[in-house]
């Protein structure tokens, strides 16, 4: 490994390896209805993992922008817990390989970040890189979750096997989009799924985009993953939003609308929808009343 990589990079265990798929979900960038970051914390709990390497947050990472966190007792600082990019590694449920990249988005040195990672991905042998996210979308709860997908042009044959968003879009891009493309110049395939998370509930955790993501994963990757849980956790979500859907027949008729768009795959029907702002911060309120 490039010595001037290696240090902002410290491998923590060298496993034997056979050709792993290695998932990224960071944390800060889109993520609607928490779904990568409910799919990756489900994998993470499905199986056992030990830390394969961590990279040097002094270097990625603005302390001011995601600070430490002190444990204090008795007012005496007895503790420090730094945030921190780590790779974990671990199998799916047939004993292939698997890599984790978790952790916060780098703040700083993007292009170092993906070189590392990219560095890291020859040193293991790692045959695809899968990234995970989740974007606002205008699809209704009612309708199972799409999940489409992005890929540089020399891994664009795994978009087969998702959905894509035609037509060109310019969109603020995550570190997702570097890594794509840095993993595709050093040879290695890559990917990155998005669950369409009905953009009324984005703002609040949604179990069914974790699930379609690991789905599309396993899927797109190979390998023996479940989402039973996700899916199992999601039905109280789903009666909660039920409720306050049937409750109002504006929102009930924004839902039957975009019904019609997607049964007919023509965006063209949506007409003039309107904004989710409000029946989001409506969900939000009722969510918090049910609560207390």
């Amino acid at each position: 490994m490039d010595d001037e990589i290696f240090e902002r990079l410290m491998i923590v265990a060298e496993p034997v390896l056979t050709e792993p798929v290695l998932v990224f979900a960071l944390e800060g960038w889109i993520d609607a209805g928490l779904g990568a970051g409910t799919a990756i914390t489900s994998l993470l709990a499905s199986c056992e993992t030990d830390v394969l390497a961590t990279f040097d947050t002094e270097y990625f990472i603005d302390q001011r922008a995601r600070r430490p966190m002190a444990r204090i007792l008795d007012g005496v600082t007895a503790e420090m817990t730094w945030p921190e990019i780590q790779v974990r590694y671990g199998h799916d449920g047939d004993g292939a390989d698997v890599l984790f990249l978790v952790g916060p988005e780098p703040d700083f040195h993007w292009s170092d970040f993906a070189d590392v990672v990219s560095e890291l991905a020859r040193h293991f042998d790692v045959r695809l890189v899968v990234g995970l996210g989740a974007f606002p979308a205008p699809a209704p709860h009612t309708r199972p979750i799409r999940v489409i997908g992005t890929a540089p042009a020399a891994s664009s044959h795994l978009l087969t096997r998702v959905g894509v968003m035609p037509g060109e879009v310019e969109v603020p891009a995550g570190i997702g989009a570097v890594l794509e493309l840095d993993l595709a110049a050093a040879g290695i395939d890559a990917v990155t799924l998005w669950a369409r998370v009905p953009h009324y509930v984005a703002s609040m955790t949604y179990p069914l985009a974790g699930a379609a993501l690991i789905d599309a994963l396993a899927s797109v990757a190979g390998l023996t993953l479940d989402g039973s849980a996700l899916r199992d956790s999601a039905d109280e979500a789903r009666r909660r939003v039920d409720d306050l859907i049937s409750a109002n027949p504006e929102h009930d008729a924004m839902v039957r609308q975009l019904e019609s768009a997607l049964d007919a795959s023509d965006p063209h029907e949506l007409g003039n929808l309107p904004s989710g702002d409000e029946l989001a911060a409506e969900l939000e309120r009722f969510l918090r009343g049910e609560a207390d």
